[in-house]
């Protein structure tokens, strides 16, 4: 992990031999914001190179022409459409990504060329850590190390591999008018964020093999160790019990056996009631008896991204310390064809005593949140909200840009607007109706788990979900399918491939809403 620290401008401390600036165009002139010496013949040299058109993700890096100490420079522009939180964690990212592809292992970064467009100075480091930390995270948990020695192990090899040279520390540069007490505050806030998000990568990425159920309720148990989040866990027998018709039958085709993993944080007052969090947490997922095709199937281990991301929510709300009573549920699963597995036509009994007709396996996920749906509501919460890699048809419909957001609640949907804006996180409006409902009825049973209409999938199952939460609840599902996982092309601090993370800054935020 990246270690980042405040640094004071004229400091007199031995400074890192790369410096990093921000160069942007007035007028005629381009600037290196913030640079304590005159830049002038190196920026007019690379004026062609349309650093200064704002690209967030272009840099320049240049070897000795600095003075002094400061030998190389990175040069990253910035113009006026430089202005939210979002486009900082982008120009972070580009910054991570240049210094690591030209090898630097520590470097000086004259943020003060940044402060200019803001006038939040924690927001600024924050969104830094954050696009920082994001783009340094690399996933090679499962990768064997290179050895030194030859195949015969009897020694060194004539080309002994150097150490691999990674981007280790960054020094802020701050100068005298910037608070760096309020500077630092922003960071801490952006270095947890930002290891919670890759603690969510790094569980979705883990594959089906070895992420089963309980290996997932087993990471929730000691990652919430030293802090004051309460995690539960239900097994396959106490799941029965509760009547959890639909986690249960969806465990059926499995030879591992499901959990239910319930996160309690108590950061409020008693009195004030709780917000809810639920996440499906399909540890892999082939579709059942409605077997997918198997042209991709390997990523159906980010079924489980929704419930990773909840975990994860609730870990940062104990870690910030947030002045607010949070629950995370999550029902976790592998959705298999063994012999026992569900079969088209089967019926099964929802928690809430719903029945439900499973006309298509491979929608199972509705299956199992609709039971967890059902416990949030007996807890009487402030609101729910719920993640799930639901459908193929939200991402039609949004690709992997936005993740689709269902409610029906003015004021919800408010919140999570303004949640999302302060997150950087895109989300949209999707439509959910009464017409959504009545495609979900059953022939033989209360619902169908698919509708008898072919369009409006995301809707659709929206809906479904709808038939599982209390009226007098304020509630919201996300629709992350798009944007579970490889979304690298569109965010430059997200791997090319693998889990997002995608949700749990905005839920972060939508915990201070209702805090």
């Amino acid at each position: 992990m990246v270690h980042i620290e405040i640094a004071r401008a004229a400091s007199k401390s031995p400074q890192p031999k790369t410096m990093v600036v921000f160069v942007r165009k007035s007028g005629n002139k381009t600037e290196a914001i913030g640079a304590d010496r005159d830049m002038a013949p190196v920026l007019a040299s690379i004026e062609e190179d349309g650093l200064t058109h704002g690209d967030l993700k272009k840099g320049l890096f240049l070897r000795s022409v600095g003075e002094n100490q400061n030998q190389n420079v990175l040069f990253v522009g910035i113009d006026e459409k430089t202005k939210t939180l979002e486009d900082v964690r982008k120009l972070a990212a580009t910054v991570c990504q240049c210094l690591k592809a030209n090898k630097v292992r520590e470097a000086s970064v004259i943020v003060d060329g940044l402060m200019k467009s803001f006038k939040d100075v924690s927001g600024v480091a924050q969104a830094y850590a954050e696009g920082t930390l994001l783009a340094a995270r690399e996933f090679e948990t499962f990768k064997t190390k290179k050895s030194d020695k030859d195949d015969n192990g009897k020694g060194e090899t004539a080309a002994k591999s150097k150490k691999e040279i990674k981007l280790e520390k960054l020094h802020l540069v701050l100068d005298k008018k910037t608070n760096a007490a309020n500077f630092n505050k922003g960071l801490e806030v952006g270095r947890t964020l930002a290891e919670v998000v890759n603690l969510a990568r790094d569980l979705g990425d883990t594959p089906g093999n070895l992420m089963t159920p309980e290996k997932l309720a087993n990471a929730a148990v000691e990652h919430a160790k030293g802090t004051k989040l309460k995690v539960t866990v239900w097994d396959k027998a106490r799941i029965k019990k509760e009547r959890m018709g639909g986690l249960l039958g969806v465990s059926l085709g499995s030879a591992v056996d499901p959990r239910f993993i319930i996160l309690e944080y108590n950061g409020g007052a008693k009195s004030k009631k709780p917000v809810c969090f639920v996440g499906k947490g399909l540890t892999f997922d082939s579709g059942g008896i409605s077997i997918k095709p198997s042209g991709g199937m390997e990523e159906m281990k980010f079924d489980k991204c929704g419930g990773v991301n909840v975990i994860c929510t609730l870990l940062a709300i104990a870690r910030l310390k947030l002045k607010i009573n949070a629950i995370g549920l999550v029902p976790a699963t592998e959705n298999m064809p063994g012999p026992l597995a569900n079969k088209p036509g089967d019926i099964l009994v929802a928690r809430n005593g719903k029945t439900v007709e499973v006309d298509n396996t491979d929608a199972e996920g509705r299956l199992i949140l609709m039971d967890a749906l059902s416990y949030a509501s007996e807890l009487k919460p402030a609101a729910i909200f719920d993640a799930a890699t639901l459908t193929g048809a939200c991402v039609v419909a949004l690709g992997n840009t936005h993740t689709g957001v269902f409610t029906r609640d003015e004021k919800v949907r408010k919140n999570v607007s303004e949640a999302a804006d302060v997150s950087g996180e895109w989300v949209w409006a999707m439509p959910i109706c009464d017409h959504h409902v009545t495609d979900m009825k059953g022939t033989y049973a209360d619902l169908n788990n698919i509708s008898s209409f072919k369009g409006a999938g995301a809707s659709t199952a929206a809906a479904f979900l709808e038939q599982f939460v209390d009226k007098d609840i304020p509630w919201a599902h996300f629709d992350i399918a798009g944007t579970g996982w490889h979304v690298g092309n569109r965010l430059n601090y997200c791997a090319r491939k693998g889990a997002s993370g995608v949700m749990i800054r905005t839920f972060v935020e939508l915990a201070k809403i209702y805090s």
